[in-house]
């Protein structure tokens, strides 16, 4: 495993991070989850990231499960808070009663002292980004929290967060974690250059498309019946944006040849292509079985050769821009 700063800040994390995202509490039960994370562990992954929403709270309880057993020290614990957790008004986004409260319930549900980075998992127009700004400083200096990022923020609500944290005199925030693939780059234009500037890595999910960049689904032919694309539930967010259109299939099954031909796994090239950027800091993985997260952890510390990335960029040029 290799590692990388955190953006600017001095904290560490590892090259690939292991997700719970659809995995741990609905498709992933209790003890193949609590396996998975040791599992990861062992390779050398140190962070680990999560959210309150995940399966409604169950995966944050398999997460503090896994970790009870491990060194705390060892690990760069990451949730999240925004969505909806209840029906009340004050059941969701940023105000400083809810950010408070689901803080709290986070420690809880993960039976932790702390939560290395706490993260606001959209932006909320109804809270001012003073009142955010001053909930995380005040969770900082009670311990409760070491660091604070965001995710899915646009460039502009990044640099407002960090230029009024600057001059509250209070900690900024760290991180970013977009949605960021070989098929879907809309934050190389803004958001990467933004959080460059002001020293914030990106911990990108779905570095992989949701499988699609896995080549296992083929163009024109019925997805895998164990496959997440095969689920109803699971599937709609490869199936609401297209992912299985022949056209990105025949894309992936291009880049999939390359691959091939470069002496690796398809997963392994799409997160080192990602990688390839300083300031990503990590991938965040997903995963059912173990097997997938040993050879996923293989990309980290893979570099991609001049050659290799120009061969991709021309495949990805080429095709039809996902919806």
């Amino acid at each position: 495993m290799q590692y990388r700063k955190l953006g600017r800040w001095g904290v560490k994390v590892s090259e690939v991070a292991l997700g719970s995202w659809l995995t741990y509490g609905g498709k992933v039960d209790e003890n193949e989850a609590i396996k998975q994370i040791h599992f990861a562990h062992n390779l050398g992954i140190n962070f680990i990231d999560t959210a309150n929403v995940y399966a409604s709270g169950k995966a944050e309880e398999f997460v503090g499960k896994a970790i009870s057993s491990m060194r705390r020290d060892d690990i760069f614990l990451a949730t999240k808070v925004y969505f909806p957790m209840g029906s009340g008004p004050n059941d969701k986004g940023l105000s400083r009663k809810h950010v408070w409260e689901q803080c709290h319930a986070s420690l809880k549900r993960m039976n932790v002292e702390y939560i290395d980075l706490f993260q606001c998992h959209r932006y909320d127009p109804d809270t001012p980004i003073e009142e955010l700004v001053t909930t995380m400083g005040m969770l900082t200096r009670q311990g409760k929290i070491l660091y604070w990022g965001v995710s899915e923020w646009p460039a502009d609500r990044i640099r407002e967060a960090v230029e009024t944290a600057r001059a509250m005199q209070a900690p900024p925030p760290v991180s970013n974690q977009p949605c960021y693939n070989m098929l879907t780059r809309d934050i190389e234009r803004e958001v990467i250059p933004a959080c460059e500037s002001y020293g914030l890595g990106q911990v990108v999910f779905s570095p992989l498309a949701q499988g699609i960049l896995t080549g296992k689904y083929k163009p024109n032919q019925a997805p895998p019946s164990d496959s997440r694309a095969a689920q109803e539930k699971e599937g709609v967010f490869i199936r609401g944006r297209g992912g299985l259109d022949a056209s990105v299939l025949e894309t992936v099954q291009r880049l999939s040849k390359l691959a091939q031909d470069s002496g690796l796994t398809m997963p392994q090239m799409a997160l080192a292509w990602c990688l390839r950027i300083q300031s990503i800091s990590s991938v965040i993985i997903g995963a059912s079985k173990v097997e997938q997260i040993e050879q996923n952890v293989k990309a980290a510390g893979t570099l991609l050769p001049p050659d290799l990335l120009k061969k991709i960029e021309e495949i990805l040029r080429a095709a039809p821009v996902r919806k």
